[in-house]
């Protein structure tokens, strides 16, 4: 094995909180909300995530790199956190092949500045008690004081809308044109497996920019229409969520996953808030209130929904919970096929309990159909 000799780089938190480390990847300096994703694999798949756009990623499990990466397990164009940090990083790989390369190397072919040799246990202890905050990772300049000047000019999360560096410029089209079900997606972020789940079951699809107007979805006189996940906080977008409530007068059935999930429940007048932390990980525990069965999902969010507003709503009803912490963690509108989840039935990483819910939403589109 070939040892790499890496240079020194430094992890400072927004409260003045310091890490030192080695480097990887580009040497350079990255900036980003810092969060912890408490999955063991599926990495490559999170690092390709449009929702993680702009944070810095904290990985739990000890190795991170020692599978490598395949160009089929992907989530997007390109990497989209803005950072990563770990204990221990491997340049050396498990699986070979034409589609194969290191994790190494495909961070330096995305420009992906990151940290490894850091106490990731201590760290994530940190952030779980103090919360979300911004940080700064450098492997180019390791002046504490300068770079603590750097971080206090980075924006808070809150009041980013953040859909428009993520989503598709144009149009295009995913599936077999000559599939049954016409649906109308709404790319706020979307990650590609969510398209292949719905491709399998039937789905042609026509993904628009975040920022189309009802009017343009619903002139392609599709089935139903599909709210996806993406980045940012959702009270920022008060656009989208115009566009959305006018989609819900069209009466066609309606899914949204995670962001989606909130342009919904904002339509309804429901708010959202920031999380003290949020929920990344593939092991959170839901509970489907309408059946009564419990599964676990993969989950990645910084943004949730109120609860009080839900129960209060004359319109919207929960219909799964978050086992840990009670957080409402999908909605149902009354007498209508429209629902959202904020979780990823796609599992990409993570378990395959709720994919039933592409099931269901196909469902109701069959359902309308032969009524």
């Amino acid at each position: 094995m070939k040892y790499v000799a890496r240079k020194k780089a430094v992890l400072v938190l927004e409260d003045g909180k310091v890490f030192y480390g080695k480097a990887v990847g580009k040497i350079g300096t990255t900036t980003g909300e810092i969060c912890f994703n408490t999955g063991m694999t599926g990495y490559q798949e999170i690092f390709t995530d449009p929702s993680y756009f702009g944070q810095i990623t904290i990985m739990n499990t000890a190795h991170i790199g020692n599978y490598g990466t395949k160009s089929d397990e992907i989530e997007s164009d390109s990497i989209k956190i803005s950072g990563m940090v770990c204990k221990n990083f491997s340049t050396i790989y498990s699986r070979y092949g034409d589609n194969t390369e290191s994790l190494e190397d495909y961070f330096i072919k995305n420009d992906l500045t990151a940290i490894s040799d850091v106490d990731t246990r201590s760290l994530v202890r940190y952030i779980r008690d103090k919360g979300a905050m911004n940080a700064i990772i450098s492997s180019d300049n390791l002046d504490i004081e300068d770079l603590k000047a750097q971080l206090s000019k980075v924006p808070s999360m809150a009041g980013l809308n953040l859909a428009p560096e993520v989503s598709t410029k144009e149009p295009y089209f995913y599936g077999e044109a000559s599939a049954e079900i016409k649906v109308a997606v709404l790319d706020l972020g979307i990650k590609k497996n969510i398209l292949r789940c719905l491709a399998e079951r039937g789905c042609y699809m026509k993904v628009f920019p975040h920022d189309a107007k009802a009017e343009e979805l619903l002139a392609w006189s599709p089935d139903g229409i599909f709210l996806s996940n993406g980045p940012g906080d959702p009270a920022s977008m008060k656009d989208v969520q115009e566009e959305v409530k006018k989609m819900i007068k069209a009466d066609l059935p309606m899914f949204g996953i995670c962001l989606g999930h909130q342009m919904l429940a904002h339509a309804y007048g429901i708010s959202t808030f920031k999380m003290h932390n949020g929920h990344r990980g593939i092991n959170h525990p839901i509970k489907n209130l309408m059946t009564g069965k419990c599964e676990i999902t993969s989950q990645n969010h910084g943004f949730n929904v109120v609860a009080e507003d839900v129960e209060k709503s004359n319109d919207v009803e929960a219909c799964h919970v978050h086992l840990n912490d009670d957080t409402v963690a999908g909605i149902q509108v009354k007498g209508k096929p429209i629902f959202s989840v904020q979780f990823h039935p796609e599992s990409s990483p993570g378990p395959n309990d709720s994919r039933y819910l592409f099931d269901q939403f196909v469902e109701n589109i069959k359902t309308r159909e032969t009524v």
